[in-house]
């Protein structure tokens, strides 16, 4: 708050009655902000204006209110708030009033009685402690939301040793996935600091989501009502919202499975929407354009009647397959997709016969891995990425480089000069090959452009484009053929962690640390869609193999699908109990795959959005999951130098066969039951998985001495 001193030397008596009339306005905006226990700034002021802190006595809390009421209403009009005697910014001013209307928000009554909520808190902790076990482990689920709102309000009065009081003495009763988010509000030194948290910013924009049985909120609501407890009736009415169903209360495990983010459970009608989850139709490779075949020379000499006729030639499989039509699949033209080329139909018949030479992989019949180990790297690398065709390997470094290998003997070639391009024929089979310069292959090369760390790196399905996205919150598009920058993309305002390609290309995703993810296209450098929901930062973002959703998981613990037609979050999905960095949708498309740093993996059914399954067996954060390209297999790495590789056609079977209808009970899993192998390497975290079109799993790790 910046304030200007004027001096007045004489006068008449009209100046000293404004003279006086302007330090009763200043002494009553002191008052107001020894209130809100603004301290900082109040003394800051009554040096600067030089007034005395004992003169507020004579003011009383009339005056500040007719004050503060005026010198809103003319900010309002767009006069300026200016005293004789100190000049206060209006804007400064309306900030300040803000933040202390959104502290007292905390706090309620002018007279708080911190022991007074204390006492109900501990009221509430021996009700759920003697309450039968049918109902504890649901009723047990309000203590850790009520506890934090109680700390907030002791900690928005000034009291901050007695609120670490309070959260040091009943943090025990919380489950361990709740500690780190304690933790965090320990650290929290000022009231002021509580409006920039995130945990307040989330409980105070969504209500706190409780999955509970109708008896055990009935058991609930009469114990508020028996004992009177109305400042945690106050609490539960403002900021918790029940979502309450019919039948048995859930068991420990049940309420452990889908707790722990910062909003609570998902309510139901989050996840009402129906989502398309099938696969779009494959190309019709029946309109490339193929040499025909020679006309059959006919047979007319009656001298050789032994002569073996000729046979027709036989038609490509690859070409008269017709792709089935999936009823959950969206309709192709659902959003506009870029019309393939000749060249790019090609490109996929390519991988499609590469594709059937695929070897079929099963618990008896594992996958072949090959590790790639990033050594002698002074400048970290941050990320890495092969491409679909596994021939070119893109990593990505903190001195804010992108580096391409080249994983085959062909090396990486540019663009012949403009002069040497016209005179080829476009009209040649193997133009792409043919505008290549030989004399310029070069098994490596760098990209440089962008001013920090290289978050991730993602290559177009053309393979002639890659992404790069960056902490100095910009994303770069570079030509695979010029090997130059071609568009810088501005739109996030903090670092961005992820980007990825759809698909079917020409949209891409990114998320950033602005709590946004965000919806482009390549030819525009606006982003097309801004998918705004995720209460912390958004870590991770996939596209779905149609192309038509989007899931991004975040800091907030929870996983969300976004509709890129609308915009609109169609499933939230909630069980991590630690930030999500890691996603992969299945070959089906209808589960989705989460790691998260609670060095869990989470199945997720997408037609429901339903957990299907928690798999545990990784002891620190699972940094990259994959699926096999027949998707029956399910391969996840982290920071424990472990890959593990899971049986996923026995588990969806498994579920399948058991799911009759949509529940909320949650089965426990052995957790060895689907896990079929697992792959410790030496010193090397891993950084990236692929699966080859030919189901070979290739791993890139870096060295870690």
């Amino acid at each position: 708050m910046s304030v200007e001193v004027s001096n007045i030397n004489g006068g008449n008596g009209n100046d000293t009655s404004a003279q006086s009339q302007d330090k009763r306005e200043l002494l009553c905006l002191l008052k107001l902000l020894r209130k809100y226990q603004l301290k900082g700034t109040e003394e800051l002021l009554c040096q600067e204006a030089n007034v005395s802190s004992s003169d507020l006595a004579n003011i009383c809390e009339s005056d500040v209110k007719s004050v503060l009421s005026a010198a809103l209403t003319l900010s309002d009009d767009g006069q300026d708030v200016k005293p004789a005697l100190a000049q206060v910014s209006a804007s400064e001013a309306k900030a300040e009033v803000n933040a202390a209307e959104a502290l007292a928000k905390f706090i309620g009554d002018d007279d708080f009685d911190a022991q007074q909520y204390e006492q109900a808190y501990e009221e509430l902790r021996s009700f759920v402690e003697d309450s039968l076990d049918i109902y504890k482990h649901e009723l047990s689920m309000v203590l850790y939301p009520i506890l934090v709102q109680i700390y907030f309000k002791i900690l928005a009065s000034g009291q901050v040793e007695k609120a670490r009081g309070f959260i040091e003495k009943y943090k025990s009763d919380l489950d361990g996935y709740y500690i780190e988010g304690l933790f965090n509000l320990l650290l929290i030194s000022k009231p002021e600091e509580l409006l920039e948290n995130d945990l307040v910013t989330a409980m105070e924009t969504d209500k706190f989501v409780i999955r509970m049985s109708r008896d055990a909120h009935s058991l609930f609501k009469r114990h508020i009502q028996d004992r009177r407890q109305e400042v945690v009736a106050d609490i539960v009415s403002k900021y918790l919202h029940f979502d309450t169903y019919e039948g048995m209360a859930r068991n420990k495990l049940q309420c452990v499975a889908t707790a722990g983010s910062h909003i609570g459970d998902a309510k139901r009608q989050d996840n009402k929407i129906r989502v398309y989850y099938g696969l779009l139709k494959e190309v019709d490779f029946q309109t490339l354009t193929t040499p025909a075949p020679a006309p059959e020379e006919e047979d007319d000499d009656p001298d050789a009647p032994d002569r073996p006729k000729k046979k027709k030639p036989k038609k490509d499989p690859l070409l008269s397959k017709k792709s089935k039509s999936d009823p959950n699949a969206p309709a192709i033209d659902r959003i506009p997709l870029p019309e393939l080329k000749d060249a790019d139909k090609l490109l996929k018949l390519k991988a499609l016969r590469e594709a059937s030479k695929r070897l079929p992989l099963n618990k008896d019949q594992l996958p072949s891995a090959v590790f790639y180990t990033v050594l002698n790297s002074s400048q970290g690398v941050t990320c890495a990425e092969i491409s679909d065709d596994s021939t070119m390997l893109a990593c990505g470094f903190g001195d804010s480089t992108v580096r391409i290998w080249s994983l085959t003997p062909a090396k990486l070639r540019t663009l012949k000069e403009a002069d040497a391009l016209r005179e080829l024929d476009k009209e040649s089979a193997d133009i792409n090959a043919r505008m290549l310069d030989e004399r310029s292959g070069e098994m490596t090369r760098t990209f440089m452009g962008h001013t920090g760390p290289v978050y991730r790196c993602a290559f177009a399905p053309e393979m002639n484009l890659l992404l790069s996205c960056s902490e100095d919150s910009t994303i770069r598009l570079w030509s695979l053929l010029t090997w130059s920058c071609v568009v810088t993309y501005r739109g996030h305002v903090y670092p961005v962690w992820d980007v990825r390609f759809a698909p079917h290309g020409y949209y891409f995703v990114s998320c950033s640390f602005d709590k946004t993810a965000r919806l482009w296209s390549t030819d525009s450098n606006q982003a097309l869609r801004v998918f705004v929901g995720h209460l912390s930062d958004v870590d991770c973002v996939q596209f779905h193999p149609n192309s038509n959703y989007v899931a991004t998981g975040s800091s907030d613990r929870t996983v969300r699908l976004w509709d890129a037609l609308t915009g609109q979050s169609v499933r939230l999905m909630t069980g991590h109990k630690g930030t999500v960095n890691s996603l992969a949708f299945s070959a089906c498309g209808r589960y989705l795959a989460s790691g998260a740093v609670d060095h869990n993996i989470i199945i997720w059914d997408l037609s429901t959005g339903s957990l299907v399954t928690t798999l545990l067996r990784h002891t620190s954060t699972v940094s990259t999951i994959t699926f096999s390209r027949d998707g029956t297999l399910l391969a996840a790495a982290g920071l424990d130098n472990n890959l593990t590789l899971w049986d996923f056609h026995r588990l969806t079977e498994d579920y399948l066969s058991n799911h009759i209808t949509v529940s909320h009970h949650q089965d426990e899993n052995d957790e060895d039951v689907y896990l079929l192998r697992t792959f410790p390497s030496k010193n090397s975290p891993f950084v990236a998985l692929h699966f080859t079109r030919r189901n070979l799993l290739m791993c890139v790790g870096l060295f870690k001495s």
